[in-house]
């Protein structure tokens, strides 16, 4: 019976070390060492250091020095567990990166939302597409290879921890914040597509992070302005909403974060990031996760403009988080938590849960060992990488904008193009024939326009000009949007649809969709010969679609969301270039 009890204890303990993140192929035996070194660290450690790994606090680099001082204090004074960098300067963050891990007592964790690349948040980095693009590709494989080339610039500017992929499962059309940040609307391609950008990310030694939980993606309210309402049945919830934490919370996923919303089905008194209900009893309870648990960040408004800075951060760790992201005030959330537990109002064993789990993850980072010299170690000065002032020298710049990269991401937007009618196979274009090309919209389009008459006979023209050419001409018209955020508005305007629609009367058109997929929501296609849909309007989307309309690729893109009644999520017909030298 005790050989028995002591097999159930020691099998408990392996579950929730292998359920956390740990570096591809570690051992049993590095395991075991792994937690007896952080059982050791956690007694040393003061209350005051334990409670400090909690918080992440913002870094911007763009509006002045006084707030660099300000996150240089909370380092050293409050002991605060890492960052979260914001806009905008890499080459300042990087500087900042090595002097704030110097000057900190525990290595911080180092993150950043990428979701579509470091250039989300830094210049001189490289966009990648958005994930509605992505959620289209049909080869997960290359989104794991898109995540990986990501990790590998991270861990050159000193990250180790990127809060992406978004797993939520975007169904409503209207959503004005997740959108094009969703893989789409089918659970089992975002599930998929999610697993394989979290993976590949942490293969190469950068924490994941799923997001939102329990799921944002039906929502007509930005949290960042104000509290989006989720009125869903628990059925519904749990077989979409839900669904894709569900179904990755045991695939050793570093970290979820929850995000500010009101789910009266889950719990009718707290908004999900300070539910007891939801984080430990649905999240950890339930779905068994054991990872760290992070709220979203702290400042938006759908809470901050309902609780106090460090009212907040107290909510949240009592509800189940592991760590205040965004924290506002990291000196009073951490008197209050310390007050809870000297009162016995929060269990001390609470703290060392969240505590432990950090502190394990840190020593799989390498962030625990300053001595160590492995692939993993993110402090180690690399002096072929860094120049002398620490400043990012020329090195890193070309790695970051490397050919290779452009060459991959040309490759992803060439893979998500998706080919949704093709009557009178007008594609790909023909050699010989003249085409015409209008672009409309507010977008740019040159890409798209120098890559087509490369090989091809295109006349550029205005709206005015097509109405006078002779009937059926073949017009490639591009519907170019405004690409400079994932949250633009993606509608076609009046006045292009019109111009459409009277062209398509006496024309042969060939349709390019250069924005969202739901640009198609109320757009009558039915006279139309092809529609494309390219997902984004930049010069690497615009010149993948160039060369696969021209036949240089073959087109094998799905649509990844529900449009309308007509276009539901996997049409797309494959355009199979029998020369492919793909």
């Amino acid at each position: 019976m005790k050989f028995y009890i002591s097999f159930i204890f020691t099998l408990f303990s392996f579950v929730l070390l292998f359920s956390q993140y740990t570096p591809k192929g570690t051992t049993k035996y590095e395991k075991r060492k792994a937690k007896k070194f952080i059982n050791k660290m956690y007694r040393s450690l003061s209350l005051d250091e334990k409670i400090g790994q909690l918080f992440l606090v913002a870094l911007y680099t763009n509006k002045g020095e006084k707030g660099i001082d300000k996150v240089r204090k909370m380092i050293i004074e409050e002991k605060i567990g890492g960052i979260i960098l914001m806009q905008e300067d890499a080459d300042r963050e990087k500087q900042l990166i090595e002097e704030f891990q110097k000057k900190s007592p525990i290595s911080l964790f180092v993150g950043i939302d990428a979701e579509w690349g470091l250039q989300q948040r830094l210049k001189n980095t490289y966009k990648l597409p958005w994930a509605l693009a992505l959620g289209a590709i049909q080869d997960k494989k290359l989104i794991y290879r898109m995540a990986q080339n990501l990790a590998r610039d991270a861990k050159l500017l000193g990250i180790n921890w990127i809060f992406a992929p978004v797993a939520d499962v975007n169904t409503n059309p209207l959503n004005p914040i997740i959108g094009n940040r969703s893989f789409g609307s089918d659970v089992k391609n975002v599930s998929c597509s999610a697993l394989s950008y979290a993976k590949g990310l942490q293969d190469e030694g950068v924490l994941a992070t799923l997001k939102h939980f329990p799921g944002h993606g039906d929502t007509q309210t930005d949290s960042h302005l104000d509290l989006p309402t989720l009125k869903h049945s628990l059925q519904r919830l749990d077989s979409t909403e839900l669904a894709p934490f569900r179904m990755l919370s045991d695939k050793g996923i570093a970290s979820i974060m929850v995000a500010h919303l009101n789910i009266p089905s889950l719990d009718k008194k707290a908004l999900s990031s300070i539910s007891k209900k939801i984080i430990t009893g649905l999240l950890k309870n339930k779905m068994n996760y054991k990872g760290i648990i992070v709220t979203d960040a702290l400042d938006m408004a759908a809470v901050a403009k309902r609780y106090k800075p460090g009212v907040l951060e107290d909510l949240a760790f009592r509800a189940g988080n592991d760590i205040m992201l965004f924290s506002q005030d990291v000196a009073e959330g951490k008197r209050l938590i310390k007050n809870g537990i000297k009162n016995g109002e929060i269990p001390e064993k609470r703290l060392k849960e969240s505590v432990k789990k950090i502190l394990l993850t840190k020593y799989y980072l390498g962030l625990l060992d300053r001595n160590k010299n492995n692939k993993q170690q993110h402090l180690r000065r690399d002096t072929s990488l860094v120049s002398r002032k620490g400043k990012i020298n020329e090195n890193i710049i070309k790695k970051l904008l490397s050919p290779e990269h452009k060459e991959l991401v040309q490759k992803l937007y060439a893979h998500s193009l998706t080919l949704i009618k093709n009557k009178e196979s007008v594609l790909p274009l023909k050699r010989k024939k003249t085409y015409y090309y209008l672009p409309l919209e507010e977008g740019s389009f040159a890409s798209f326009y120098e890559e087509l008459k490369k090989s091809h006979h295109i006349n550029l023209i205005s709206s005015s000009q097509a109405s006078s050419l002779p009937p059926k001409s073949c017009i490639i018209v591009g519907i170019h949007k405004d690409n400079s955020t994932a949250y633009t508005p993606y509608k076609i305007s009046d006045a292009s649809k019109e111009i459409i629609k009277k062209l398509a009367k006496n024309h042969t058109i060939i349709l390019n969709v250069f924005a969202s997929p739901y640009a198609l929501c109320d757009f009558p296609i039915e006279n139309i010969k092809s529609v494309l849909v390219a997902y984004e309007n930049n010069e690497d989307a615009q010149i993948s679609a160039g060369k696969n309309i021209k036949g240089e690729h073959s087109v094998t893109g799905k649509l990844p969301v529900d449009i309308n009644e007509d276009l539901r999520y996997g049409m797309g017909i494959d355009l199979v270039v029998v020369a492919n030298k793909e």
